[in-house]
């Protein structure tokens, strides 16, 4: 890129040719005066933070609207004549879910939370032994991971040492996949669970999957992935890689509203395993003899086997609506806008703003559209200043600002505005 490049009109010059850019409509974008609270500027935010939480599909209210009508025309004959059923009503989420994930159908199920999730796989998977009871996870996993890997250890008998926490080299920011591979095969035949993040919260590394698995089943261990900044963010291909299970949640890049239920993935070999231990519940059940009401519990050859309850038909609404612009539009297509806006971002940054360092690889091939930044000085008072100046993004500890640039509804605008704010922040 020239200096030329730099300009506002080059950004605009950019959405202009973006074959994407007309997805932008089919999101609210919160104005400045709502976001931010500065009375009387209707003019669109930059939102960065899609890896937090979404934005609101347009759909979204047309379609809860008409669940509501549902409940209160039908109320329980809604489960076999709402206009969406909803007895098999999340049965309609799996064709989207698998395509974004790289599943076949019956590998996902819509159900649950993600830590929820993750303790009920990990009940599956983890099955510790005096000799095998590590667990592998990366040392800067989302908080929720680490508690859950350290309570599931706890409940087994093994204290807080069975928990192998990934550190990067002296002096870098992230991992290497060499690395990881070697800490696994060193430790082998005493691990019994490799559960990383597809991409890191923190430093938005995507690991390298394929490779991360093999290495874990090659020590003999299960491999489970919490994907929960990688769905809807970069292609995955779970059941080709092998993982034995991944969970995530739906209201990041999924845009299914705070809260929203979340996913899980559990691969064929599994599912249609009969001897499988797990938590039982009445969802899980084979549907063809779910109603006969009986005591033993036979579970459906498919990750329905894992859920629990009926189907949460109103906070499966949101995502339903969200899944069908990804189907639209395709992760693969997504991907290629995320590379050429992150790159964007990245471009700009370097170019006006070098006093910004970037922990997140440099490699397009190991980030999905994430750049976790370090500025100079306070970078809660960088925040606040960028909140002042219309833009929305986040800070995590101990000093990391984020910003993602989502293909589905952020523009190169976006980037420009954002980066303009921050190089006066920083000035």
């Amino acid at each position: 890129m020239t200096t030329a490049d730099l300009s506002e009109r080059a950004a605009r010059a950019m959405d202009a040719l973006d074959k994407l850019a007309p997805m932008r409509s089919e999101f609210l974008i919160p104005t400045v005066s709502s976001a931010l609270g500065r009375e009387g500027d209707a003019s669109p935010c930059v939102y960065l933070t899609g890896n937090s939480l979404g934005l609101q599909p347009q759909g979204v209210r047309d379609a809860m609207e008409r669940e509501l009508e549902d409940w209160a025309r039908f109320a329980v004959e809604g489960h076999l004549h709402a206009r969406d059923p909803w007895l098999p009503y999340h049965e309609s989420l799996r064709g989207p879910l698998s395509r974004l994930v790289g599943a076949m159908e019956h590998e996902v199920v819509a159900m649950n939370t993600l830590t929820v999730n993750l303790h009920l796989l990990m009940l599956s998977f983890y099955r510790p032994t005096p000799e095998r009871h590590l667990i592998v996870i990366e040392d800067t996993a989302f908080p929720s991971d680490s508690y859950a890997v350290a309570s599931q250890a706890s409940l087994r008998g093994f204290g807080p040492e069975s928990v192998v926490r990934l550190r990067p080299r002296e002096g870098e920011a992230t991992l290497r996949t060499g690395d990881i591979i070697d800490t696994i095969q060193s430790l082998g035949s005493k691990v019994a669970l490799v559960m990383l993040g597809g991409v890191n919260y923190l430093t938005g590394q995507w690991f390298e999957m394929e490779a991360i698995t093999k290495a874990a089943h090659g020590a003999g261990a299960a491999c489970g992935w919490d994907l929960a900044h990688a769905a809807g963010n970069v292609p995955v291909r779970l059941h080709d890689w092998n993982a034995d299970f991944a969970v995530w949640c739906s209201y990041k890049y999924l845009n299914g509203g705070p809260g929203a239920v979340a996913g899980a993935f559990v691969h064929d070999r599994h599912v249609r395993n009969s001897a499988l231990p797990q938590l039982a519940g009445w969802w899980g059940n084979d549907p063809s003899t779910r109603f006969r009401m009986g005591p033993d519990f036979s579970p459906v050859a498919s990750a329905d086997r894992f859920a629990m309850s009926n189907p949460p038909i109103f906070s499966l609404c949101p995502v339903k609506v969200s899944l069908s612009l990804f189907d639209r539009v395709g992760i693969d297509t997504l991907r290629r806008k995320s590379l050429a806006l992150t790159g964007y971002l990245e471009h700009l940054l370097r170019a006006r703003v070098p006093s910004v360092g970037i922990t997140t690889p440099a490699d397009p091939s190991q980030r999905g559209c994430q750049l976790s930044l370090r500025l100079p000085g306070d970078p809660r008072r960088s925040l606040d200043a960028l909140k002042r100046a219309g833009v929305v993004c986040d800070f995590r500890e101990p000093d990391i600002i984020r910003a993602a640039p989502t293909p589905m509804y952020n523009s190169f605008h976006d980037c420009w505005r954002f980066v303009d704010a921050l190089a006066s922040v920083t000035a």
